[in-house]
């Protein structure tokens, strides 16, 4: 059976800090899975976070057998649903909220242009958030162009849901690539010019200290009125971080929304050592065939039709007709 999905419950989006690569117009007349399909034009602009319309999706059913192979991950404390109202700057600049690193891991392979990591941090409780806000950073130091004063804050997605990796509230995930700098002449890296927080929370120990703030946020929040709704996710590199916790709300947590629409991802990196959780969304893939599509562009592996780099926007034109 298939029944029209309305425009207003369909939509694309795009984390704020995608790269170079995807800063462009992607137009593709329709895009389609299996027998399902969307269109008119799809129009992508990194410069803000967007949803964007598409015309319509056939209804997914799943089967009684697929429901009562998944089990779902208990979170506490539920009253973390309760809150109308998005939790903003609850900490700011002048008054952050210090924090506790959990752990630091390495999430890319040895192949990978940069390093990423996943960086867990204790805020005991203190500063929730909903999937899709940020906590800014506040490295220690002083700041260069301001004597006497803290260096500026830094923005970072959070990549958890509000209940953290744990599942108890208490912590949140950041994913952080470090920014190093290579002069292009010699091929030398200048420490001098790496980036003051990424190479901070990259080198951090579990218990050292962080001051955040925020949250912050409200463009990127997962809609979830209408949990049959379809939702593309678009993202490059680091720009996922916002979507990996989209979808441990959906598939991993047992969370009064009960997700049964479609999720579809589409991630750019640069080569299979270069993506991230990668293996958290293939189990989401294999659990929920129906409920989620994983697509990735590979631009130093793969090519596009036309030969060159594929890049997410290639990715995206392979399902147009």
């Amino acid at each position: 059976m298939a029944l029209s999905t309305p425009l207003s419950q369909m939509s694309v989006t795009l984390p704020i800090g995608i790269d170079g690569s995807s800063r462009s117009m992607i137009k593709v007349q329709s895009v389609s899975f299996t027998d399902k399909s969307w269109s008119p034009l799809l129009r992508l602009d990194s410069s803000v976070s967007r949803k964007l319309s598409l015309k319509k999706r056939s209804t997914v059913c799943m089967s009684l057998q697929q429901q009562a192979s998944r089990s779902k991950v208990s979170v506490t404390p539920i009253e973390l649903e309760d809150p109308k109202e998005v939790p903003l700057n609850l900490y700011r600049p002048k008054e952050p909220y210090t924090a506790t690193i959990v752990s630091v891991e390495r999430i890319v392979g040895p192949q990978a242009p940069g390093e990423t990591c996943h960086i867990v941090i204790d805020h005991d409780g203190k500063v929730p958030y909903w999937e899709g806000q940020s906590y800014g950073v506040i490295p220690p130091g002083e700041n260069p162009k301001k004597p006497g004063a803290p260096h500026n804050v830094r923005l970072y997605s959070i990549a958890s849901t509000r209940y953290g990796d744990s599942f108890d509230g208490k912590t949140a995930s950041l994913c952080v690539r470090r920014a190093q700098y290579y002069d292009p002449e010699t091929g030398k890296e200048d420490p001098s010019k790496a980036g003051v927080c990424s190479n901070f929370l990259c080198n951090s120990k579990p218990g050292d200290k962080v001051q955040i703030t925020g949250p912050s946020g409200k463009v990127m929040l997962l809609p979830e009125e209408d949990p049959k709704a379809t939702h593309i996710m678009i993202a490059t590199g680091t720009g996922v971080a916002p979507f990996r916790g989209y979808l441990r709300r959906m598939f991993m947590e047992n969370v009064p929304m009960k997700f049964d629409g479609l999720a579809w991802l589409f991630l750019g990196v640069a080569n299979t050592d270069s993506l991230l959780y990668d293996e958290e969304f293939s189990s989401y893939l294999k659990d929920y065939p129906e409920n989620f599509r994983y697509d990735k562009a590979l631009s130093r592996e793969e090519k596009n039709k036309k030969g060159g780099k594929m890049y997410v926007q290639d990715k995206i034109e392979e399902y147009s007709d």
